[in-house]
């Protein structure tokens, strides 16, 4: 697996998205009266709905070297090209067996939506196979499948007589959160290894002959993980020597501290050696570098108290020229029932790197507290790789001292905890009707600087489109550029399009619409999309590596009056004159060049000498529609002023719109 952006002739510059949102029924596209920011996407979609059938698409595998695109569903497997979704697809049946099917529903199970083989893993093992599991029926099973030509003369093939067991590879149950990675011909796995999903393991199994036994993690200690949720997995170089190579999964699990008998929920970031064959006399066929840390997503408070966003939901490592540091990008969600948030939380490898070269934790017993481990720390230290290079005498796992392995099996957990880079979230949602679950990220190369665009998925369907711009003073702004009803995020440096899954289908979007910022200079200026700029005739994709002179855009400021010749001065008002009946309702509409505005009406009453801003749910519609009640036959006056928040006075107030009601 790599972290670097790939680049394939000339489109390196483009992006292509990925997203899937399991399990999901298509809901329809709505516009939300609370965010002033939304942008209702209607064109350019192309639909994949496979058939008539609901197909509970499960996951997705994008082969860009190869140009293909394979997607996980029930009973299924679909062969597509990634540049046109509805060209020719392939489709490969795997169903359950008949006795499986049975003996789920026996068990008490859905027919519909749990007794079926739910394809839950697609990896890609070498040019020519893929790597695939699916639930079946509550019974796990893998298998490899070939595919062969190119484009539309593609096909999938299914070799019957490689299936095997799936368990600690695939979950039993569709439905259950799950993680993994395949790199280097070995299956990394975080998931339930029972039919009942309480036992929860991360394991390494495949691997090139002879070396193909399992390696888990110790379920016999819940002090490794308790009721883990698993999120992701990643393969990351420590450092320059390959012996260092380590794997990281992220997970949420249960957590107990001291006697008492409430259970919370913690997010952690665990990592274990790529070269670890399990113990010699003890932890046989068991990690012997298994070590894990807590994630930590909070806002300080002002009397040092936080409030924690403590259930991981999504990673995402945002790639960086050392392919050693990417970026770590989380979504974590609030575990109250009566306060809902959501939040992205940015990290640094080296901060991570940093909490597992630090100390340990330590509990006396189930009853006790962990406290930080002051005691003599074996050599060589807990967690560490074997390598020819710092110790000549250990070459594998297995040579590792008692002390070593009877240490590691009872102080799993770092004593520090993993914080932000920033101190606080990047983005937060409070109180709203949806939730983060999913996370994208991409490093977008702009006129004034290079910026990190998010594309955050909720668990309503929808994917907000978001920058975080960094301020002189350290402080952030966020940016809400677009929202659209569509479905979790995978990335590919590739094309300019979005890839959308739900339950019943496919949809393709196109990911750069600079048309629907306007139609002049100071609207796709105001618009402070990364993707976009005003090439002197309309608002375009941006191409860094353009020959064009007039590329009009500031992402950091929002400041049209600096960029655009087209540009009004904020004092220029537009009047209308409306004629109405006493006492009766008047709607009045404004309309803002700005999707960043925000939209404020006053009202200024017959004899007034100041106006009073309306304060009504009217007023926050995204239509920008007020109600202006005249209760006299005199005139009366409402003001609609769009306000801009950025950081030059002369665009403070974006337009004013004066209108007369008599």
């Amino acid at each position: 697996m790599e972290y670097r952006s790939k680049r394939l002739g000339n489109s390196g510059d483009i992006i292509k998205f990925l997203i899937y949102f399991c399990n999901a029924m298509l809901r329809q596209m709505h516009i939300r009266a609370h965010t002033p920011s939304h942008i209702k996407l209607l064109h350019n979609v192309v639909p994949f709905v496979g058939s008539s059938e609901g197909q509970r698409f499960q996951t997705v595998l994008l082969d860009e070297e190869r140009s293909r695109l394979l997607l996980g569903a029930k009973d299924h497997i679909y062969l597509m090209d990634p540049d046109d979704i509805n060209k020719h697809p392939k489709k490969l049946s795997w169903p359950a067996p008949r006795d499986r099917v049975d003996m789920c529903i026996l068990a008490g199970k859905n027919p519909l939506t749990e007794c079926a083989n739910f394809i839950r893993v697609l990896h890609s093992y070498n040019r020519s196979h893929v790597y695939a599991c699916g639930t079946g029926a509550f019974h796990p099973t893998c298998a490899f499948l070939e595919v062969k030509g190119h484009k539309e003369d593609s096909w999938l093939h299914l070799h019957s007589n490689t299936m095997e067991s799936g368990r600690m590879k695939c979950p039993f149950d569709p439905h259950q959160p799950f993680a993994s990675v395949l790199t280097d011909q070995y299956l990394y796995a975080g998931t339930a290894s029972d039919f009942l999903g309480k036992d929860s393991t991360f394991s390494r199994s495949l691997g090139p002959p002879p070396d193909q036994q399992y390696i888990r993690t110790d379920i016999s200690e819940d002090y490794w993980i308790n009721e883990g949720k698993f999120i992701s997995a990643h393969p990351i170089a420590d450092t320059y020597n390959p012996d260092d190579d380590k794997i990281y999964f992220f997970f949420r699990e249960a957590s107990r501290d001291g006697s008492t008998t409430d259970k919370s929920v913690l997010s952690r970031v665990a990592r274990i050696c790529r070269n670890d064959v399990g113990g010699l006399r003890s932890l046989t066929n068991k990690w012997t570098t298994f070590l894990k840390a807590r994630l930590v997503c909070s806002i300080p408070g002002p009397d040092g108290v936080d409030t924690h966003f403590d259930e991981l939901q999504d990673i995402f490592l945002l790639p960086s020229r050392d392919e050693r540091n990417p970026t770590v990008y989380g979504v974590f969600t609030t575990t109250s029932s009566i306060f809902k948030g959501s939040a992205v939380c940015v990290y640094n490898m080296e901060d991570i790197r940093a909490v597992f070269n630090g100390p340990y934790s330590h509990k006396e017993g189930p009853d006790h507290r962990w406290v930080e481990y002051e005691g003599r720390i074996p050599y060589p230290r807990p967690g560490t790789c074997p390598s020819r290079t710092y110790d000549p005498h250990i070459k594998t796992t297995k040579d590792f001292p008692d002390e070593v392995i009877s240490f590691i099996r009872l102080h799993p957990l770092m004593y520090r905890s993993v914080h932000p880079m920033t101190g606080r979230p990047v983005f937060t949602r409070i109180n709203t009707e949806y939730r983060l679950t999913q996370i994208v990220v991409d490093r977008v190369a702009a006129e004034d600087g290079q910026y990190a665009v998010m594309f955050l998925g909720t668990d309503t369907g929808s994917v907000l489109k978001v920058v975080s711009i960094t301020q002189e003073n350290w402080s952030t702004e966020e940016i809400i550029l677009e929202e659209l009803q569509v479905f979790k995020v995978n990335i590919s440096k590739r094309m300019n399009e979005q890839q959308h899954t739900r339950s019943d289908g496919l949809v393709q979007v196109s990911l750069h619409r600079c048309h629907i910022y306007g139609q002049g200079c100071a609207e796709c200026c105001l618009a402070r999309d990364p993707y976009c700029a005003w090439d002197g005739t309309q608002c375009s994709r941006y191409i860094p590596a353009s020959k064009r002179r007039a590329r009009r855009q500031d992402i950091k400021h929002g400041d049209p009056s600096s960029h655009c010749w087209d540009t009004e001065d904020g004092r220029n008002v537009e009047e209308k004159v409306l004629y109405g009946v006493e006492s009766n309702s008047s709607f009045l509409e404004c309309v803002s060049k700005s999707q960043q505005a925000l939209i404020r009406w006053f009202i200024l009453k017959p004899g007034a000498d100041h106006r009073q801003e309306v304060k009504s749910t009217y007023t926050s519609l995204s239509l920008c529609l007020c109600v202006c009640v005249c209760v006299c036959v005199c005139v009366c006056v409402c003001v609609c002023v769009c306000v801009l928040f950025t950081h030059f006075p002369s665009s403070l107030s974006l337009s004013f719109f004066f209108f007369l009601v008599s």
